[in-house]
């Protein structure tokens, strides 16, 4: 590279930090406060570890083909040693195997409920709060008639009608998340639209496009990231809710929820059967709920203590 491309590049770099140096201090400040927060550090380093394993751990686990179903009779329900950490099931599987897989599975339908149930509220959140009228009056009937029965009673009844699998798992989650999505949004948009700056805006000219994607979703985004961190969590809870009743994962899935309602049947003796993935559970929607309540506290002035 030459020296007068090397300027050009420090030029443009500076011209963007100088650009874009209130966004940058607001950044910083964030990350200042929610380092500070004892309990969202530790909430983000649970959180990390779990994205972690379920990226990385199936290609270290010790016995890969405990994962998808092998067999060993032989070593059945042997308790937690060097050999098996966490012990082994009634076929003789390795439970961390399972385990440690049963983390990607579980990170797999999680991610996809919380996506799939924001691309289904936000745009129905903000053409109820920013357009109003009967479009709004109809969006907001409906969400109420799904927010009438809790979200896990209406999972369960639309994965026993369409059966049990994956798939329908995270169909079914997803129905039942996205009200909470519409309602958060469209508060927010009902109080955005009525903004000075919003009018000014409209004055000049500005498309409903434009106003929407410049004004109304950057000021939805604070509440739709906690939301969607603590969404996480309860979505974890739910597949296993739907793995422990048969409607989710199907073997020879590891999943954690299914895990656990097999282990059932071996308590208290073989306890590590159900304990592990019992507490695998625990501690990764403590490590989200730690992070959402920590973003709720940077993004929302009012809420800091």
């Amino acid at each position: 590279m030459t020296q007068e491309n090397i300027i050009m590049a420090e030029e443009r770099q500076a011209t963007w930090r100088e650009r874009h140096q209130s966004t940058i201090r607001q950044l910083r400040l964030y990350a200042h406060t929610y380092s500070r927060n004892a309990s969202a550090m530790l909430g983000l380093a649970i959180v990390a570890l779990f994205f972690f394993v379920a990226l990385f751990g199936p290609l270290f686990v010790p016995y890969p083909e405990d994962a998808t179903g092998a067999i060993h009779l032989d070593n059945k329900l042997q308790p937690p040693s060097w050999e098996h950490w966490f012990g082994t099931d009634e076929v003789g599987a390795d439970v961390f195997t399972r385990v440690i897989v049963g983390a990607r599975v579980t990170l797999h339908i999680s991610l996809f409920v919380t996506v799939v149930a924001m691309l289904i509220g936000v745009p129905l959140g903000i053409a109820a709060g920013y357009h109003g009228g009967r479009i709004g009056q109809v969006i907001m009937r409906l969400t109420d008639v799904f927010l009438s029965v809790p979200a896990l009673i209406l999972a369960i009844a639309i994965v026993g009608s369409m059966g049990p699998g994956v798939q329908n798992a995270i169909i079914a989650l997803a129905l039942a998340w996205w009200p909470g999505y519409v309602r958060l949004v469209q508060s927010k948009a009902l109080s955005i639209r009525s903004a000075i700056y919003v009018d000014a805006a409209r004055t000049m000219g500005a498309s409903n496009f434009r106003i929407i994607f410049v004004h109304i979703l950057p000021n939805c985004a604070s509440p739709i990231i906690v939301k969607a961190s603590m969404d996480m969590g309860m979505s974890i809870l739910g597949i296993a809710s739907l793995g422990f009743l048969g409607l989710g994962a199907q073997p020879p899935y590891p999943e954690w929820g299914a895990m656990i309602s097999t282990g059932r049947n071996y308590l208290p003796d073989w306890w590590w059967y159900s304990f592990f993935p019992g507490i695998s559970i625990f501690i990764t929607v403590l490590g989200f709920n730690l992070v959402g309540d920590g973003l709720r506290d940077v993004l929302d002035p009012r809420g800091r203590k």
